[in-house]
C-alpha cells in the first residue's frame, strides 16, 4: 500500500473520475466537470501507482457542517489491496467534523456502516423514453428569470447546505436548461435538465405537488427537444415515483442514501428528482 500516492484532481482532470464512473454505469452529464469542481477545489482525489491513476474520490465541503461524498471508484486490477481503504480514509479526513452524505451502491451498506454511515432512505433511478409531451402550462417561465434568491431559498428547504455558488453555474452552463411554475406569483415548481452520455437527466426537479412537477418535466422536455430522460427520486416520495410511473419510467438502479451523524431535515415530498448522485 505504501506505493499508492494521493493527491487532488486539478480541476481539469475531474473528466477522469467522470470517464470512470461512465464505465460503471453512472452515466454523467456531459458538463458536470466543470459545475463539480466549483464548491470545493480541494475536494477531489486520485490515487496513483508510479503516476497511473488507480482509484478516486470526491468529498466536497459545501460549508462549515455538511460534505457529500461521491465517485468513491478503485479500477479493476487494483481492488483488494487496500488502496480504496487509502483514498476513502483521505476524503473522510477533507471532510473533517462535517455531516457527510453519500449515495452509495445498496451492496456496500454495510462497509459504509463500519464507517460510521447510517441509512436514511433509498433513491430509485427511473428511465426511459417519454412520447411527446403536451404543451406545458403558460404559467411556466424560464428558471433564470426567477430572481436567484428565491430559488436559492426554495433550494435550501430539500439540500443540507448552501450551494450558491454551484446551484448558480448548474442553471446557467452552456446546454442546461432551467424552467419554473409560478403560482399566484409564487415559486411553485423548478427544475433543470442536462444532456448526459446517455439521454437527458432532469435534476434537481422541486416541486410543492405533482401536478406541479409534471408541469416542470412537460416543459423541460418541450425546451430539450428530448424523449429520453432520467429521474432519481427518493423512494420515500410515493408522488414522486408515481410521476415516473405515469411517464412510463422504469426503474433501473437504486442508491442507498446514507449520512454519518444527524440525518438531515429535508422537504423529501417536494423532490421529483435528486440533482446528482455524486454530488448530492
Amino acid at each position: 500500500m505504501s506505493d499508492l500516492h494521493i493527491r487532488n484532481l486539478r480541476p481539469e482532470e475531474i473528466s477522469l473520475a467522470l470517464d470512470w464512473a461512465a464505465a460503471e454505469g453512472w452515466n454523467p452529464g456531459l458538463a458536470d466537470g466543470a459545475c463539480f469542481a466549483i464548491p470545493d477545489a480541494q475536494g477531489f482525489f486520485v490515487g496513483e501507482i508510479d503516476g497511473e491513476p488507480v482509484a478516486t474520490v470526491s468529498c466536497i465541503n459545501y460549508d462549515e457542517r455538511f460534505a457529500f461524498l461521491g465517485f468513491y471508484i478503485v479500477r479493476a486490477g487494483f481492488r483488494g489491496a487496500g488502496h480504496g481503504l487509502r483514498i476513502w480514509n483521505a476524503a473522510i479526513a477533507h471532510a473533517g467534523s462535517r455531516v457527510i452524505g453519500l449515495d452509495g451502491v445498496v451492496a456496500q451498506q454495510d462497509n459504509y456502516k463500519k464507517s460510521g454511515f447510517q441509512l436514511a432512505y433509498a433513491n430509485i433511478r427511473y428511465g426511459g423514453v417519454v412520447v411527446a409531451p403536451p404543451r406545458p402550462p403558460a404559467d411556466i417561465v424560464a428558471l433564470d428569470k426567477i430572481p436567484f434568491t428565491v430559488v436559492e431559498a426554495d433550494d435550501a428547504t430539500v439540500f443540507p447546505a448552501a450551494r450558491s455558488a454551484f446551484l448558480r453555474a448548474w442553471i446557467n452552463t452552456p446546454g442546461h436548461l432551467g424552467r419554473a411554475l409560478l403560482r399566484d406569483g409564487k415559486l411553485a415548481a423548478w427544475g433543470v435538465i442536462r444532456p448526459c452520455r446517455t439521454g437527458h437527466k432532469i435534476g434537481p426537479l422541486v416541486a410543492d405537488d405533482r401536478a406541479a412537477a409534471e408541469a416542470i418535466v412537460q416543459a423541460l422536455l418541450a425546451s430539450a427537444s428530448c424523449c429520453e430522460i432520467i429521474l432519481d427520486i427518493p423512494a420515500v416520495n410515493r408522488e414522486g415515483i408515481a410521476l415516473a410511473e405515469f411517464l412510463g419510467l422504469k426503474p433501473t438502479f437504486e442508491t442507498a442514501r446514507m449520512y454519518t451523524g444527524p440525518i438531515p431535515s429535508l422537504r423529501l415530498d417536494r423532490v421529483f428528482g435528486v440533482t446528482s448522485f455524486e454530488l448530492g
